[in-house]
């Protein structure tokens, strides 16, 4: 198997593969593209959204600076909005469902590594997807980690670190997030 289809298969890659390395050159050109646009220049905004990611809903938008390591593994719903410095680390696939608020400086990753010095030195990573449901609000400077599903209608405190799936109708908070209480569904 040739190192991108390791991680496409969810198995240990080399990250500094060539081929691996070439969707980030990309990922990084896209970004600098949309991180040039005017800020007001909603329209070109969106229209380098759509062109750059997976896939993406009506009334997207993303403050600056925006910064990804694919994009085409990125797919957002309806309704969205990602405020300053957000960055999605989206080696694997990143799920954003509608009605989706993401506070500043805030990192979703699907990637990790080894946690072994051998396995560092050999420059392995292993990715997993990340969902986010609908109706969900992450606060600011939150990091959630490879392989998190979080449900609908969730709330994220700001500065919490998600290590593990969150259910709906629930707010979360901490390092690590835990559940801090449920929280009412009114649009069911």
């Amino acid at each position: 198997m040739t190192e991108l289809e390791k991680l496409e298969a969810g198995l240990e890659y080399c990250y500094d593969d060539s081929e691996v390395e070439a969707r980030k050159a990309n990922a990084i050109i896209q970004c600098r593209k949309y991180n040039a646009i005017d800020d007001l220049d909603y329209e070109a905004q969106y229209a380098q959204l759509k062109e750059m990611l997976g896939s993406v809903g009506e009334k997207v938008w993303i403050a600056k600076t925006f910064n990804c390591d694919n994009g085409k593994k990125i797919h957002i719903g309806n309704n969205f909005t990602g405020n300053y410095n957000l960055t999605i680390l989206d080696i694997r696939e990143v799920y954003i469902g509608d009605n989706v608020m993401i506070g500043p400086n805030t990192l979703i990753t699907t990637v990790g590594h080894p946690l072994t010095p051998m396995g560092r030195r050999q420059h392995l990573g292993i990715a997993e997807p990340v969902t986010i449901g609908n109706d969900v609000w992450i606060g600011g400077n939150v990091t959630i980690l490879p392989g998190i599903t979080i449900g609908n209608n969730v709330v994220v405190a700001a500065g919490a670190v998600v290590t593990k799936d969150v259910p709906d109708n629930s707010l979360v908070g901490g390092v690590p997030a835990k559940k801090i209480k449920d929280i009412e569904n009114d649009i069911i």
